[in-house]
């Protein structure tokens, strides 16, 4: 599988949280196929807004949620 990222942002009640304001207006920038254009998008989509304090664009690894599994730790060996 492919390591997505979804990069999208929106006004937040707290600058210091990821407390949106209203999930209706949230901006979805788009899914890219790995981190390095994903930062890039997140990197133009937070300067337009680098003057709102209120205003905040995130990177989610899609990946990690879709296959949690890949990053577990190996079950621990049994101790003969």
């Amino acid at each position: 599988m492919s390591k997505l990222h979804l990069v999208f942002g929106g006004r937040v009640r707290d600058p210091r949280t990821l407390d949106f304001d209203d999930l209706s207006t949230i901006n979805v920038i788009g899914i890219f196929p790995d981190y390095k254009t994903a930062e890039e998008a997140w990197r133009a989509a937070a300067q337009r807004t680098v003057d709102d304090a209120e205003m905040k664009y995130v990177v989610v690894h899609l990946h990690r949620l879709l296959e949690p599994d890949l990053l577990a730790p190996p079950p621990e060996a049994e101790s003969l």
